[in-house]
């Protein structure tokens, strides 16, 4: 499995418990990051080939480049270049099928843009809510993104980023909310919530207090999706202030 990000790549070879990280950005191109991952694997075997695409993807094809990775994506043919069947996706959704409970769930993906995917009753659409409009003309991503954390500091980064879950969540009416990313670790201020390494689960580490008990009802089992390497948050709602965690929060 290959989750591509626009700071990061990371491969998911077959008994493998970490990922191979390999750095991307605007200069990184499919047949860059082909080159790259094959490197990388060098003596693994693997079969077939999931990608995780930052950017919309259709029928299986990545409709636009990415925003913030090289040119190029749109029409390479994936599968000829690993000389296996290649199956594309875009990478929120992926994230979002590790993380599936049931029911409504939304997942953003906080990394250098702003992922997002709705799964409803086991039905998933991946979105893309990052470039709609938020606030004084600027959009999700501009607010939230990688770029706007190290703008603006974690304490203003962190409180639009509740604000914004709450917004999403009651416009799409979602159950709960699911953050992932490799910026969701930098919700840090909420010092209730604390880090716990998940040794059996698909999630490496996850935000909350570790109870599979929400409502007095015992969770379902997650799905068996191996993403590994999700960071996540999950919530049932917003904060109005950023020193508490959002209403009817469920925590795993």
């Amino acid at each position: 499995m290959i989750d591509v990000g626009g700071t990061h790549i990371r491969v998911y070879p077959i008994g493998r418990r970490q990922p191979i990280t390999i750095d991307s950005g605007p200069a990184m191109t499919p047949k860059k990051m082909i080159q790259a991952v094959r490197s990388a694997v060098d003596g693994c075997r693997y079969d077939v080939v999931s990608l995780g695409y930052p950017g919309p993807v259709v029928h299986g094809k990545p409709l636009h480049n990415p925003v913030n990775l090289g040119p190029g994506w749109v029409g390479f043919d994936f599968r000829k270049a690993f000389c296996r069947p290649a199956q594309i996706i875009n990478d929120a959704a992926m994230q979002a099928l590790g993380s599936y409970r049931g029911g409504g769930m939304l997942f953003l993906g906080l990394g250098t843009g702003l992922g997002s995917a709705l799964i409803v009753d086991g039905v998933l659409e991946p979105m893309e809510l990052a470039h709609l409009p938020y606030k004084n003309g600027k959009t999700f991503e501009a607010c939230i993104g990688d770029s706007a954390l190290k703008r603006r500091g974690q304490k203003k980064w962190t409180k639009s980023v509740f604000d914004v879950v709450g917004k999403l969540k009651n416009a799409l009416q979602a159950d709960y909310v699911v953050l992932g990313g490799g910026n969701a670790r930098r919700l840090t201020v909420f010092r209730h919530i604390h880090f716990e390494e998940r040794t059996r689960a698909r999630i490496k580490v996850v935000f909350g207090s570790g109870s599979q008990e929400a409502n007095g009802r015992r969770q379902p089992p997650r799905t068996r999706t191996d993403l590994r390497s999700c960071t996540s948050l999950d919530c049932q709602g917003a904060a109005a202030s950023p020193r508490k965690l959002p209403d009817g929060l469920r925590t795993h």
